[in-house]
């Protein structure tokens, strides 16, 4: 019975080390002269136990390493394919045409974000109607894809405490019909939160462990809301300023956090804090408890990033990797539910 037992357990390790946790993926980003090829990346992300991957633009060797691996995929538009996606119909036909269809019945598509983090500036103008572009283009092929739009945090006028969340006046000008579309929609807003820019960026006022989800005490009391993290707390800002512009309904989908394991002058870019972070993040999520203005209501979360990328600028953004481009993980990371 005993050895029964065992190899019983030995086998629900095994999958439960296949399956992950849901909810987690991992953005796979290929700005480096020295990573793997797209087979090896796929093949490490299902083993490892991801069940997603955001792509921050098309590419076909990618996409043709992901048909039949059964992982969701956030697929990116090129920001300086936005104005031609907003202001010409037959050019988003093409981008459907040439990058989702070819895939569409090997590849579970989970959103297509139409641009990341260019709200506000020049650009902004152009998310709206390439959204609708998009989906116009999605209906005609029968693929339906929902269609959104990535954000950083200071799109955030004010974040402190959560309830006061509210977009600055420039960003609201322009979320606020986008967000009014997304909610019709029943679409989600992808959001790109970083706690390790707000501890570096003022150490003095903000706890490392809130930073860092390691507290289990209350840290902000906001009405009658208990924030032991920051990072629900920048959530909740985000839930808190979709309201504020007639969106209540809009989820929030986190579609980059992570923490650098080097490249910083402050030092708390470190492995052993990169570790910590998104072992804590893992662990969160997996929870599915949310955040405190949506108990219960589990994050959808991808880590960044897959690889350290040498091409990027020097510092902490070339350092940001789960792994080194010789497949050889940076930190352990535990995604056994």
């Amino acid at each position: 019975m005993e050895t029964s037992l065992h190899i019983c357990m030995s086998v629900l390790v095994i999958i439960s080390t296949l399956i992950g946790v849901q909810g987690i993926g991992v953005n796979y980003g290929t700005v480096g002269n020295n990573l793997p090829p797209p087979t090896q990346a796929v093949q490490l992300i299902k083993t490892k136990g991801f069940t997603a991957v955001r792509l921050f633009e098309p590419n076909a060797d990618i996409l043709k390493a992901l048909e039949g691996s059964q992982l969701k995929v956030v697929l990116g538009t090129l920001n300086q394919d936005l104005e031609k996606l907003a202001t010409d119909p037959a050019f988003a036909a093409t981008w459907v045409n040439d990058h989702i269809v070819p895939h569409a019945n090997l590849v579970q598509f989970q959103y297509i974000s139409v641009g990341n983090e260019v709200i506000p500036g020049d650009l902004s103008v152009h998310i709206l109607p390439a959204i609708k572009n998009l989906e116009a283009a999605l209906t005609a092929v029968n693929v339906p894809v929902p269609v959104s739009t990535s954000v950083a945090t200071y799109v955030l006028g004010a974040s402190f405490p959560p309830s006061q969340g509210a977009f600055t006046d420039k960003a609201a000008a322009v979320l606020a019909p986008i967000a009014a579309h997304l909610e019709a929609q029943k679409t989600p807003l992808l959001a790109n939160i970083y706690t390790y820019f707000a501890y570096s960026g003022d150490p003095k006022n903000i706890q490392l462990d809130y930073a860092m989800l390691n507290g289990t005490k209350e840290v902000v009391r906001d009405g009658n809301l208990s924030y032991v993290n920051l990072l629900d707390a920048i959530i909740d800002a985000f839930y808190w300023a979709l309201e504020r512009v007639g969106a209540p309904s809009v989820d929030v989908v986190l579609t980059e956090s992570g923490w650098p394991s080097a490249g910083g002058e402050d030092g708390v870019a470190t492995i052993e804090l990169a570790e910590t972070y998104n072992n804590n993040l893992v662990r969160h999520v997996a929870s599915g408890g949310g955040t405190p203005k949506r108990p219960g209501k589990a994050v959808e979360t991808y880590i960044f990033a897959l690889f350290n990328e040498n091409q990027k600028k020097p510092g902490t953004e070339q350092n940001y990797g789960l792994f080194y481009p010789n497949l050889q993980e940076v930190y352990p990371l535990n995604l056994s539910p």
